[in-house]
């Protein structure tokens, strides 16, 4: 069965896009789905997923997990917060899933991370250190293990 071929998003389209994006940013921690984010857009949640696929190589749920770790990432560095804590302060709902998609992302459990991470950015001005411990995006942790 063949389907449709995905087209490439226009410019209106990717300003849609980009709106989309923006929310997921702004709004990681609150509870968003693909649904809701394409009614503020006037889209169906299928058309915006293939759209948001072809313009950014990920689905918008894969975006917005990546958004979550990486907060979660700083949240686990701060060593004040337990996992759990940190799951739902980003907006995770179910711990399991959270600590899965974080070990696919980041290449160790989150309970791993915040034991070995503490101190790694010490010293390290904010912008340079969420530029290094950023997560690997659509699951390509490296060959060697955790970076």
């Amino acid at each position: 069965m063949a389907g449709k071929p995905i087209s490439t998003p226009n410019l209106r389209d990717l300003a849609l896009l980009r709106r989309v994006r923006d929310r997921m940013d702004r709004e990681y921690a609150l509870p968003l789905d693909v649904e809701a984010l394409a009614r503020g857009v006037n889209m169906s949640a299928g058309h915006l997923s293939r759209l948001f696929k072809s313009a950014y190589g990920e689905s918008p749920y894969g975006y917005l997990m990546t958004r979550r770790i990486e907060r979660a990432m700083a949240l686990l560095r701060r060593g004040d917060m337990s996992v759990t804590d940190v799951c739902f302060a980003v907006g995770c709902s179910s711990l399991g899933t959270f600590s899965t998609r974080f070990a696919e992302l980041v290449g160790v459990p989150p309970s791993v991370y915040r034991r070995d991470a503490a101190g790694e950015t010490e010293g390290m001005p904010s912008c340079v250190a969420k530029q290094v411990t950023r997560p690997v995006r659509n699951r390509e942790v490296p060959v060697g293990g955790p970076r």
